[in-house]
């Protein structure tokens, strides 16, 4: 018996050996001639970066020593290419045979199954297809009463830091922009800003916690090692409290409609609503109703991939449009002479008027604080890494790039790349006034080309809806004590010190 259990694991030792040395060779003439960092055996180029406090700073010196384009190792055998370089990112981010999303994204399946920013291939493709029309400027302006009704919650829950030398922003934007996109994306209200306590809201915050953890930690990145951790019972009790919520209200939403359109054969219908009202959207359709009525190749979607796309708009929608206000209200709060004009904008648009009813053409009509976003997304990207792998040889330039390579787009660093942005530190919202369509690849908040994020526009609205708001009530100061960004990026650019600015009611 002792004899075959040598065997067995002699063996077993033998084939990983035989799998590491041949996993080193793979691809092996093409990361040879990118360049990078030294790496160590077994541990690749990880120790550099320590913790996501590390990791921005890291890839930055290493992007500046190497021209923008590098190579390093994650670990033992994977290796990525890390990208700040215009013209790769403009052959990568372009191309349709580097539409896959990178390994990295696993972590979040267990929450968003293969929705639109985890799947990949024909189903990306055909759902993107499907949920296109959802982002319509006549579907964003029905939207425009969600974003006015949660700033106003915002803007009260604000009042009670009145006065204070400092105040950490972040935590009362999250709980703002969670309402909004659970309103848009389910039809439902969850009142995180009242009730941030709730299940609900702690799952969130506790299923982004574990992604972000799986991302860092060898023991958590595999599916099977994940369950001898904490976190692994941690995401099953946040998930069963997710999928209950989001399958509950799709079931409900179902129900609602089926019986809306027995409605529509009696024009008056039995809850007193007239046909136009059902088809023009006086009854706001959130992005659920469009799920629950889309098809793919002449069928419905199963109630399985409407849950995941919701999941997604649910964790896209609401953490990256949350860092990027917050980093507009700290840039305004410390650039008094761009929150000046910003607020005569506010003034010149409403004649004074600090609480109107915002509308759609108002928001559009913004377009100084328009270009204070975008300067704040350049310096602050919600999403300064986003990774990519190539499902196809492709060609750049001279060299041919093989398949299965991970891609790290690196926003951060073309952003701040003086090539593109001259005196790229200097928060200056004037470079955007005469920037549309110029360099589509040097300015990538969004992503770019045909994966680029589908929620832009509407991102953009509830962002001008929200800071705009907080603008007319109060006056934006800096922290004292003077408050510096600690940034790290996790899921999203964040700071680990909070963004922390002062509040004045406006007279």
């Amino acid at each position: 018996m002792a004899i075959l259990t040598i065997i067995f694991f002699s063996a077993a030792a033998a084939a990983f050996i035989l799998w590491y040395f041949r996993e080193l060779q793979k691809n092996k003439e093409f990361y040879k001639n990118i360049p990078g960092p030294p790496v160590i055996p077994i541990f690749g180029n990880v120790l550099s970066v320590r913790s996501t406090k590390d990791i921005l700073n890291v890839l930055f010196k290493w992007s500046n020593e190497y021209g923008g384009l590098y190579k390093m190792r994650l670990g033992p055998i994977r290796w990525a290419v890390v990208a700040a370089d215009y013209d790769f990112l403009e052959c990568v981010l372009s191309n349709t045979q580097i539409l896959n999303k990178s390994d990295d994204y696993l972590s979040m399946r267990p929450w968003l199954g293969t929705g639109l920013l985890t799947s990949d291939g024909t189903k990306w493709k055909k759902h993107r297809r499907i949920l296109t029309p959802a982002f319509h400027f006549q579907i964003l302006e029905q939207f425009v009463d969600v974003f006015e009704s949660a700033g106003n919650r915002l803007v009260k829950k604000l009042r009670n830091e009145i006065g204070k030398n400092s105040v950490d922003i972040y935590p009362y934007v999250t709980l703002c922009t969670l309402d909004i996109i659970c309103e848009s994306a389910m039809g439902t209200s969850i009142n995180a800003q009242y009730d941030g306590n709730s299940d609900y809201v702690q799952s969130v915050k506790s299923m982004c916690k574990v992604i972000i953890e799986r991302t860092f930690n060898v023991l958590e990145m595999n599916d099977v090692t994940i369950r001898l951790t904490k976190n692994y019972y941690l995401q099953k009790k946040s998930l069963n409290v997710l999928h209950a919520k989001t399958n509950s209200v799709i079931v409900n939403r179902r129900k609602e409609l089926e019986n809306n359109n027995k409605d529509l054969n009696n024009v008056n219908g039995v809850n007193g609503k007239n046909e136009e009202d059902m088809i023009i959207g006086k009854d706001k359709k959130a992005f659920l109703d469009l799920l629950l009525e889309a098809t793919v190749d002449g069928k419905p979607l199963t109630q399985e991939e409407i849950r995941q796309e919701v999941d997604t708009f649910m964790f896209e929608g609401h953490d990256t449009t949350a860092s990027a206000i917050s980093f507009v209200l700290y840039c305004l709060a410390n650039h008094p002479e761009v929150q000046q004009k910003a607020y005569e904008e506010q003034q010149m648009l409403f004649d004074g008027d600090k609480n109107p009813t915002v509308t759609y053409t108002d928001l559009q009509s913004m377009k100084y604080l328009e270009q204070v976003i975008k300067e704040a997304l350049r310096l602050y990207p919600s999403v300064p890494i986003y990774g990519r792998k190539t499902n196809a040889p492709v060609k750049y330039n001279d060299i041919s790039i093989p398949k299965d390579v991970t891609i790290a787009v690196f926003a951060f660093g073309i952003h701040r790349n003086p090539k593109y942005f001259k005196e790229p530190e200097k928060f200056n919202p004037g470079r955007f006034e005469n920037m549309d369509g110029r360099l589509p690849y040097a300015y990538i908040p969004f992503s770019a080309g045909p994966r680029n994020c589908i929620g832009q526009k509407f991102a953009m609205l509830e962002m001008k809806s929200t800071v705009s708001k907080i603008l007319r009530n109060f006056e934006l100061e800096p922290a004292s004590p003077e408050h510096k960004l600690n940034l790290v990026a996790e899921l999203v650019l964040k700071s680990a010190n909070g963004i922390k600015i002062a509040l004045n009611l406006r007279k």
